[in-house]
């Protein structure tokens, strides 16, 4: 049943009596997050990357179909630490940049200072990008005991650096309750995916097992820049020509990586009380070296190829395992998921539980259960957004708004993303709607490969080029289109109706974005070292 445009889904921990895994105690949790890995990235996907640890988690356990992420890393990453959606955290604006006085607000009960104050010892590897600028935006201080990696959204896989400036550390909070914030300039030539997988065995087995575990470990890999060291080029790679070959070894090597930590979780005992959840942020970026085959676009785009991303679950404790689950999940249903394995009681605890967008998705999972039937994508008003991008998104919006309303007809603006700034995407059922004044078009990139069909000219039809904006309404039915080549909006004007309806109630809960303030030239320089600059 259609939402009424009064009316947001707002679900607490689910609308499911969920089914839970009988065991003696809460279930240690390994949520493994990758970077910009291609949907077709994995053996399991019919890649030609060699991935066996991923291929054989996956087909031990429940391959997930219908799994979206964000079309970026922070909103991706702020709806699995939240449960909420990006319109709600502000992180609709995209990713968090370098510098900006920008985070998720403190006020947000992150997830492992859920799991935390239910007994969990939790520690965070790798990448964070959810805010900087004040340590009490960064990990130690968001509820993880540990943390080891970076704050920052990509740095060099060797030098570990961002813009010339060192983002990797250890950081956690003594017994006095003080902070400690640890650089690594001794671990500089390291590879960092090697060394994310080795702090995340060493925090395995030094794991007090009468606690329950999370551990949230973010590879970096495979988000640019392409690194991997020539010997794991040779040994994995060999087969794959061209700069593919080293997008493939960092995948390559991930794996290699997935499958230490999951025997060290083994070896310990404690997958046999534990969940292991493993998704991409979002899909491959258009253009690079990764393919989202069969899918359309990718990164930066709400087309599938840039937000259903792979991803799959492994555990004992599931009830139906070996197959593939095609109901629909979001990457914020993990929290409440992850919120009911815990027993956590929110409203017994001092700090307010903010309204979640995500549902338990337990028994959909573990038994195939249906549990949702839409899901929002996306949603950017250049009206609730005082920046610099919100200017240009209210000039767009003012030039073609009255165009929007036409179905039968896709105008092409051209520009990119940094101008997409009104839209409203949302899936219902198999149905997905896009709709806006700037939409981001995709194409679509080839089987094991990254040649993209070139599709959009410019006004003379001199130049060809990989993406566009666009004006109108894009309707695709995905159970019969999963490549989104068929728009059937002209002729389903009463379902693109029905499906705008819902804009209102989501608009409601937009928190509006105000002009972001950016670190000075000399604090950025400052010893060449990524650190906060705000005292709260």
């Amino acid at each position: 049943m259609l939402v009424s445009s009064s009316t947001v889904p707002i679900f607490l921990i689910s609308f499911l009596s969920p089914i839970l895994p009988s065991c003696a105690a809460p279930p240690h949790i390994l949520m493994v997050v990758v970077d910009d890995l291609g949907y077709q990235d994995a053996g399991f996907r019919g890649s030609d990357i060699l991935t066996p640890n991923l291929d054989q988690l996956a087909e031990e356990g429940v391959i997930l179909e219908n799994h979206y992420g964000m079309e970026v890393c922070s909103p991706s990453r702020g709806s699995l630490l939240t449960g909420r959606y990006a319109i709600r955290t502000g992180l609709w604006k995209g990713i968090i940049r370098p510098g900006e006085e920008y985070g998720l607000d403190l006020n947000e009960t992150l997830l492992p200072e859920m799991l935390k104050r239910n007994g969990y010892k939790t520690h965070g590897v790798g990448k964070w990008h959810l805010g900087m600028y004040s340590w009490g935006h960064t990990p130690a201080r968001r509820g993880f005991d540990t943390f080891f990696g970076l704050f920052t959204g990509e740095e060099k896989y060797f030098t570990h650096t961002n813009n010339g400036k060192l983002d990797f550390r250890d950081t956690y909070i003594n017994e006095n309750g003080e902070l400690v914030d640890e650089l690594r300039r001794d671990l500089a030539g390291q590879y960092n995916t090697r060394l994310f997988t080795d702090r995340a065995v060493k925090v395995i087995q030094n794991h007090d097992t009468r606690s329950p575990l999370f551990l949230y470990l973010a590879y970096t890999a495979p988000h640019i820049p392409l690194e991997a060291p020539e010997e794991d080029v040779r040994k994995y790679a060999s087969h794959i020509e061209g700069p593919r070959s080293k997008y493939a070894a960092m995948v390559s090597v991930m794996d290699e990586g997935v499958g230490k930590v999951v025997r060290a979780m083994r070896t310990s005992g404690l997958m046999e009380n534990g969940v292991m959840v493993f998704t991409s942020d979002n899909g491959a970026y258009h253009g690079s070296q990764g393919s989202n085959f069969p899918l359309r676009g990718g990164k930066s785009s709400f087309l599938e190829g840039g937000v259903r991303v792979l991803s799959f679950v492994n555990s004992p404790l599931l009830r139906k395992a070996g197959y593939t689950n095609t109901n629909l999940h979001h990457v914020a249903d993990w929290y409440p998921t992850f919120q009911a394995l815990a027993a956590d009681e929110p409203h017994q605890h001092p700090k307010t539980q903010l309204p979640l967008d995500g549902v338990n998705i337990w028994q959909s999972v573990s038994e195939g259960v249906p549990c949702r039937e839409e899901v929002l994508l996306g949603l950017r008003d250049p009206y609730l957004r005082n920046d610099t991008r919100g200017k240009w998104g209210r000039e767009n919006a003012e030039k073609y708004g009255d165009r929007q309303g036409d179905f039968s007809n896709l105008i092409l603006t051209g520009g990119n993303s940094r101008l997409a700034q009104d839209y409203f995407i949302i899936r219902w059922k198999n149905y997905k709607l896009l709709s806006g004044t700037s939409l981001e078009l995709q194409g679509w990139t080839s089987e094991n490969g990254t040649s993209e069909f070139k599709k959009f000219s410019d006004k003379g039809g001199k130049k060809q080029y990989k993406t566009s904006l666009a004006v109108g309404n894009l309707l695709f039915d995905l159970s019969a289109d999963p490549r989104e080549v068929n728009n059937i909006a002209s002729s389903h004007p009463e379902t693109v109706m029905q499906l705008m309806k819902k804009k209102e109630g989501y608009r409601r809960t937009i928190k509006p974005i105000v002009e972001s303030k950016h670190q000075s030239k000399a604090s950025h320089t400052a010893n060449k070292v990524w650190v906060p600059w705000v005292e709260l």
